[in-house]
Order: structure tokens, then C-alpha cells, then sequence
């Protein structure tokens, strides 16, 4: 009798381990999969960048039209950008929103705190989304400063049970809109290490951008979709979406991904610009891992004449699997004729696209599977040559600093280094 009880026992508790471990893996494939289809064919190159048809179709494939009348700053490390967006913030008369990763503590962090918490005491509605992955390393003193001025800050999909579907599925937006007339995007986050000018690998290389203008509406729309989800609350009124009269001669766009929704809106929009080059693409790009739809786009746009410049992270990264794996990809590009550099002082944190010197992408998202198909992303698109001019001479400022890599070294690197590579390259999907 007492074997059959233990017989007993322990089948109970297989069984306990399999239903563990069934779930589990679910529980992972899950939040590994955006659950929607991709696109696997190639994008037929029917129109140039600067025919109209390209506009027309970034408008309707994307969601948000293409709307003139808007002025885009851009703004280099930050010794440029936290200026001018703690001022912007200091200046809000009605309303602040705020959605971030990266939120941790530190001398910048404080700072932003502190500039909240004023406005939010003098009245200012201010609503502040950071994600729970993003922003660990934020101590409860700031979130607890905010709180008690009247911010209502709220973190992204934090880890609860009914979350556990989700916890892969973060918000990578970099948003501030003030008074829903003013607006930012970009690289930054709000931690020490985008603090003063690129000048050591402590201080890391960054771009962001200032908008004014009627798409800044599409921005307050990209975070108020996030501040839904996490809160069933809807910012709407003259407050958060007044009149925006035209500022400025510039086209742009501000439209957003996620997996639950327009999940291949940010890789479509990178497929589409790419086969609409006729002359130049310069990409500028933390973490770039090129899937092989993207690779054949680009060797297609090098095969039809189109000059190729690839700026990414050097050995100062924080992500040294993700270089890896992007190193991997690197060989069918190099044969076609991408020109590859590596940014050496410090990690270079840029996500720029500039294509026939009049087509500007912005934002927050990364060339690689994790922001096209798992994040939440949002991006600036802008149709100007003043814009995509002085763009192109600061990508050109960083390859002073940077390394160009040949077919020939990339061939010859050590095996050990080649087996790395290509191991890591193996789970680019998830990177």
C-alpha cells in the first residue's frame, strides 16, 4: 500500500511539472510572437521617393496622412536636447504628456522630476507612461516626488498575472507633447548617460527632434493609444488636441506600431522608403538586425544604383549579443556595396534614415525583429531637403569618428568570432 501512495504521489506530481512547464512554454512562444502574419515578399519598387505617389501611399499604409505646415528641429547629445525639453516642460500652461523606456535615476532623472512636479503643482495636467521594464533602475523617491505633486504616473504593462502574456511587450515610445502643441521624439532616455555631448563613452551619441505644427496632434494620438491601455483613460478635448495652425513648410507624419495593433506599420515603412531610392540611403542605427526580407530590399536598392551608408554602434555598446548578430548579416551587404562603419568614441544610441537626401525617418525604433514585430514604437517621418540635408552632414560628421569595415576583414575574421556571429545571428528574431 505504501509504494501505490507513493506511486500516487509522485504520478501527481509529474503531472504538476508537465502542466508547469506546458504553461511556461506557452507563456514564452507568447510573448515571442506578435501573432499576426508578416510580410515576406519584396516590395515592388513601382515609384520613386520623390514622386507623389510615395506620400500618398506612406499616408495610406501607415495610417496618419502626410500633413504640411510643420517645423522639425533636430538636436544632437544632451547638452541640446534635455534643454530644450525641460523648457518646453517648464513652459506648459495646460497639459504634459509623457511616455518613455528608459526612465532611471540620476542627476537627468531628477531633474525631470522635479520640472513635472512643479508644473503639476502649478495646476498643468501632467501624465507621465514609463515601462516597467525600462525604467527598473528608477528609485521609488522619484516616483513618489511625482506622485505626491499630482503627476499621475503609471508604468507599462508591469508584471502581474493577467500580464504574463505581455510582459515581452514593451513601450519603446520616447513621446513628450506639451500643451498638445509641442512635441518630441527621438533615441534619448532619461538617464545619465545621454547627459553632456558624445564627449567619452560615459556620454553616449543620441539624436532627438523637435515638432511643431499639425502632426503634433498625431503624436498626442500615439501617446494617448498607451495611456488607454494602461489606464482606460481618454485625454481628449482642446487641451490635449487644439487647433494646430501651420508653423513651418515641412510634410510630416507621426504614426505608431504595435503587435496588437499595425505590428508591420514601422518594418513596412523601412521597406517602402528603401525600394523607393533612387540615389542614397544613410541609416543610422543602435541595434541593427536586418531580417532577410530587409537585406534583399537593401542589395536590390544597391544593384539598381542606390548608395548605401550604414552607421552603427562600434565596441562601446550596451548590447554586445546584439552587435553580434548584426555582424552576422553583414555579408551580402558588403558584396553588394553597402558602405559599413562603426562608431568608435561611445555607444551610438542614433535611429535616423535619410533617403534621396528628402525622405527623414525618427523615433524610437530600432532596425531589428524586437521593435518591428514586439515593441510599441512610434516614429516622426518628415518630407523636407533643408531637414534631410543637415542630417546627412551630421551622418557624415560621425563617420569622421567612426571605421569603416571591408568585405574582406568582415571575411576574415577570426572563426571563433565568425561562430559567435553566427550563433547569436541564429535568435536575431528575439534580440
Amino acid at each position: 500500500m505504501t509504494k501505490l501512495i507513493a506511486f500516487i504521489q509522485t504520478k501527481k506530481m509529474l503531472v504538476i511539472y508537465i502542466v508547469f512547464a506546458t504553461a511556461l512554454i506557452t507563456i514564452i512562444a507568447i510573448n515571442f510572437s506578435s501573432g499576426e502574419k508578416k510580410i515576406e515578399k519584396r516590395i515592388s519598387e513601382l515609384y520613386s521617393v520623390h514622386d507623389p505617389q510615395f506620400l500618398r501611399s506612406m499616408g495610406s499604409l501607415l495610417g496618419p496622412s502626410m500633413l504640411p505646415g510643420n517645423q522639425v528641429i533636430g538636436l544632437s547629445n544632451g547638452d541640446e536636447i534635455f534643454p530644450s525639453m525641460l523648457q518646453a516642460i517648464r513652459s506648459a500652461k495646460k497639459t504634459i504628456n509623457f511616455e518613455t523606456y528608459i526612465y532611471w535615476s540620476g542627476t537627468i532623472g531628477k531633474e525631470f522630476a522635479d520640472a513635472l512636479s512643479e508644473r503639476s503643482r502649478a495646476g498643468v495636467k501632467v501624465y507621465v507612461l514609463v515601462d516597467w521594464v525600462g525604467s527598473a533602475k528608477m528609485d521609488d523617491t522619484l516616483l513618489d516626488e511625482m506622485r505626491d505633486a499630482g503627476v499621475d504616473i503609471r508604468k507599462y504593462h508591469p508584471l502581474h498575472w493577467y500580464n504574463l502574456g505581455r510582459m515581452n511587450n514593451r513601450t519603446h515610445r520616447k513621446l513628450l507633447i506639451v500643451d498638445g502643441k509641442i512635441g518630441f521624439t527621438g533615441g534619448v532616455g532619461i538617464a545619465d548617460n545621454w547627459l553632456g555631448h558624445a564627449q567619452d563613452p560615459d556620454h553616449w551619441r543620441d539624436s532627438h527632434f523637435r515638432l511643431e505644427g499639425p502632426a503634433v496632434a498625431q503624436m498626442q494620438s500615439a501617446f494617448t493609444d498607451n495611456w488607454m491601455k494602461t489606464t482606460g483613460e481618454v485625454p481628449h478635448g482642446s487641451e490635449y488636441f487644439p487647433e494646430l495652425k501651420p508653423v513651418g513648410a515641412q510634410h510630416a507624419q507621426v504614426f505608431r506600431s504595435s503587435p496588437g495593433e499595425g505590428a508591420e506599420s514601422v518594418r513596412l515603412m523601412y521597406l517602402l522608403s528603401i525600394a523607393s531610392a533612387r540615389q542614397s540611403v544613410y541609416i543610422a542605427n543602435a541595434y541593427f538586425v536586418p531580417d532577410d526580407l530587409s537585406i534583399t530590399t537593401l542589395v536590390r536598392a544597391l544593384k539598381r544604383g542606390v548608395k548605401v551608408y550604414l552607421l552603427l554602434p562600434g565596441k562601446q555598446t550596451d548590447a554586445a549579443p546584439v552587435r553580434w548578430a548584426s555582424r552576422s548579416r553583414w555579408g551580402d551587404l558588403l558584396q553588394a556595396g553597402a558602405e559599413i562603419y562603426e562608431y568608435q568614441p561611445t555607444m551610438y544610441h542614433c535611429k535616423v534614415m535619410i533617403v534621396d537626401g528628402v525622405w527623414v525617418s525618427v523615433g524610437s525604433t530600432n532596425f531589428d525583429s524586437r521593435s518591428f514585430r514586439l515593441n510599441d514604437e512610434a516614429n516622426l517621418n518628415v518630407y523636407d531637403h533643408e531637414l534631410a540635408q543637415k542630417q546627412i552632414a551630421i551622418f557624415k560628421d560621425d563617420l569622421k569618428k567612426s571605421r569603416r569595415i571591408s568585405y574582406e576583414e568582415w571575411k576574415h575574421r577570426p572563426w571563433l568570432q565568425k561562430f559567435l556571429e553566427h550563433t547569436l545571428g541564429l535568435f536575431r528574431s528575439q534580440l
